[in-house]
Order: structure tokens, then C-alpha cells, then sequence
């Protein structure tokens, strides 16, 4: 059994139909045979960056002189919906983590840069990263410490970032950086890419709750000199490109967390079709028909919602305000959505659904870091209720 609609041709095409449909196939062939061992193993294989360029998915939305394709917010949508359905949230987190790390270059960065970069990443030669969290806080951006001093035509750069995706072998790093000591705030913040090889540059590896095939490192810097050129955008002007690049991450997080919500529901629904106790299915008795409504009635919502807002992104329609607030709204409910899923599937499988393996048990221990990442929970009520002006 699984939940699907059928595509709204107000949102997706005849071209978008047939790259769900290759994507699909990659993901089914590729992917969804191997997370097991992937999640068990804490990584996957270097070349699977290569297979997923090849197909299209790292280079969507990207100039074609850098070797992308670009595409509207609905393409992005597919690849989130489609990778999500091999039930691996570290996988994908890994794999698209340039998705965080090259806009700003690409927005801001000068020419050079963007060229020595992007076609790399793209083409899933180079691994590349965003490093902005900090062990002294997370969602607080604002206070960030990692300094970044002018010495010539070098930044000498200082201080640590911590739970930073593809952290361990990334090659390039996209980091935020205070320029300015004078200023505590966002007005003293830039951005600088920093070569994975640059002296001074070490890594210590996390364990985490979920996200295991992703690796995801503690960064120390101690003296990098880092060129100037490698400033990306104007110096104390980082804080602008971060935010912007949060409302990206977001929508892109909560198309993830539906669709693992929807990984959920449908394991809990083949289990229930399978399982017979007391000599009948689960899915005859009534109270697991309900879970999977219930279940059901909450994808369908969080995804409604993020197909609306991804055709406003799309169309610039409505206030930005309001929209920032929309989308924050909709992070929230599609993760809470994934957790309800992961919850209630878990519960419809038993014992077999406390089990490594399944789906669901690995969607419970991953659902927390969803809720955290890309702005907390409470962060984003608080954002939202400054925007809607409350």
C-alpha cells in the first residue's frame, strides 16, 4: 500500500512528472537497497555523489554554466519527496548538504569564487558544507564568536563550529565568521569559504541520536589564514545571506518531514494489511484504521500547505513578512506531522517497530533533529508571531 495523489497540474507538469518518475526509479534502484547498511556504517560511498549528479538531482536550480539546471521550487520539491522515500534522513542530508552551503556563494560570491566552487560541487566531485552552528549556541546566529581578522590579504580565523553536516569530508566550507570585533551583533558578521585542506583546520566526529549515515563533525580553527578573496558577498554583511538562506533550508525541511511522515504511514499501512491477531488483520480493527486516517489527514495538510507556499516563493506573491512567517509555521506543523507519524507507526508495528531496520523505528530517532535544525521549534513560533506582528 502506498499514499499518494495525483500530480495538480497547477503545480507540476509533463516535465515534472517524468523527473519524479527517472528519480524515482534512481532512488528505488540506488538508494532505498543500501540505507540499512549506510545508517549502520555511520556514511555512504564518496561516489554516490557522482551517481546523484548524473542524474540531475545536485545540480537542480543551479546556472547551466556551472554545470546545473535550472528549475523551479516544484523540481526541488520532487527530489526532496522522492529522496526521502528511501526512510534515511542522514542520506539525505549528507548527500544534498550543498543545497545549504552553495546558494550564498552563488547569490554573493564574486566570479572567481563561484567558479573554483560550484561546478565541482555540482558535477559531485567536491563535497560542500554550511558551518554555522557554534558550540556556545545554535539558533542565537546573531552572537556568534568564530573570529575573522584581517592580516593583509588574509582573514587569520579562530574558533570552533559544532553538529555541521558533511563536516568530516567536506571540501569546501561556507562559514560564518565574525569580521568585525567591535560589533557583537549581526551587523559584524560575514561569510568566507574555507578550503577542507587549509592548515589549522581540524575535525572531531559526533554520534548522534539519528542521521547516522551522515557524518557530522565538530570544526576547530586555529590561526586559518584564509584568503581575502575567499570573502563571500561584502564584509559584515554575512548576517543578511544567512537568514535568506534559512527560508530555503526551511521549506526544503519541511517537504522532507512530510514525506518521511508518509515513509511511516505507509510501512504502518502494509504491517496492518499483513499482521493478523486474534485471527484477523490489524487493519480490520477499527482503532489502527483511525491511526492511519489520522496519520493520513496530517501528510495530506503538510503538503497542501507546502505546495502553496512553494508556487508564492515561486510567483513572489504575497508580503515578505507574512510569508516568512507562513513558513515557519509550516516547518513546525510538517515536523510535528513527522513526529506523529513516526509515533503512531511505531506503536502499529510493536515489537517490530522498536526493531533497527524498520523504517519507522529509524524516522523516530531522526524526527528530533527536524525539529531542531534549521531553527528550533520555539524559534520559529517566536519568528513568527515578530512577522505576523503579534
Amino acid at each position: 500500500m502506498s499514499f499518494e495523489l495525483p500530480c495538480n497540474p497547477n503545480y507540476f507538469s509533463p516535465e515534472h512528472v517524468q523527473f519524479r518518475d527517472a528519480l524515482r526509479a534512481f532512488v528505488t534502484a540506488e538508494l532505498i537497497p543500501h540505507v540499512n547498511e549506510w545508517d549502520e556504517a555511520g556514511r555512504f560511498p564518496r561516489d554516490l555523489y557522482g551517481r546523484a549528479a548524473n542524474i540531475g538531482l545536485l545540480g537542480m536550480g543551479y546556472p547551466e554554466i556551472y554545470g546545473g539546471t535550472p528549475c523551479d521550487e516544484f523540481f526541488k520539491i520532487i527530489a526532496n519527496e522522492e529522496v526521502a522515500r528511501a526512510g534515511c534522513g542522514g542520506l539525505t542530508a549528507s548527500l544534498l548538504s550543498h543545497g545549504i552551503a552553495l546558494p550564498p556563494i552563488l547569490a554573493r560570491g564574486s566570479a572567481e569564487l563561484k567558479q573554483r566552487v560550484v561546478p565541482g560541487v555540482l558535477a559531485g566531485n567536491k563535497i560542500a558544507a554550511l558551518c554555522i552552528t557554534e558550540p556556545s549556541g545554535g539558533s542565537d546566529v546573531a552572537s556568534l564568536r568564530t573570529t575573522a581578522v584581517r592580516d593583509g590579504d588574509h582573514y587569520v580565523v579562530n574558533g570552533e563550529k559544532t553538529f555541521i553536516t558533511s563536516g568530516m569530508r567536506a571540501d569546501f566550507l561556507t562559514v560564518a565568521v565574525r569580521t568585525d570585533p567591535n560589533n557583537k551583533g549581526p551587523g559584524g558578521i560575514s561569510l568566507l569559504l574555507i578550503d577542507g585542506d587549509t592548515p589549522g583546520l581540524s575535525r572531531s566526529e559526533l554520534k548522534k541520536m539519528g542521521w547516522w549515515a551522515s557524518d557530522t563533525a565538530q570544526l576547530h580553527f586555529d590561526n586559518c589564514r584564509v584568503p581575502v578573496a575567499n570573502l563571500i558577498g561584502d564584509e559584515n554583511q554575512g548576517f543578511k545571506a544567512i537568514m535568506s538562506n534559512f527560508n530555503s533550508e526551511r521549506l526544503g525541511m519541511a517537504v522532507m518531514a512530510y514525506s518521511y511522515a508518509r515513509v511511516c504511514f505507509n510501512e504502518a499501512a502494509d504491517w496492518a494489511r499483513e499482521r493478523k491477531t486474534f485471527g484477523m488483520a490489524l487493519s480490520e480493527r477499527q482503532v489502527i484504521r483511525h491511526k492511519l486516517v489520522d496519520m493520513a489527514m496530517r501528510i495530506d495538510a503538510a503538503r497542501t500547505l507546502a505546495y502553496e507556499l512553494a508556487y508564492c516563493v515561486e510567483n513572489r506573491i504575497g508580503e515578505p513578512n507574512q510569508l516568512v512567517a507562513r513558513l515557519c509555521m509550516l516547518k513546525n506543523f510538517a515536523t510535528q506531522t513527522m513526529q506523529f507519524c513516526a509515533d503512531q507507526s511505531v506503536q502499529i508495528l510493536g515489537g517490530m517497530g522498536f526493531m533497527r531496520g524498520t523504517k519507522s523505528e529509524r524516522m523516530y530517532r531522526e524526527v528530533k533533529v527536524m525539529m531542531i535544525g534549521g531553527g528550533a521549534e520555539e524559534i520559529m513560533k517566536d519568528l513568527a508571531a515578530r512577522q505576523l506582528g503579534i
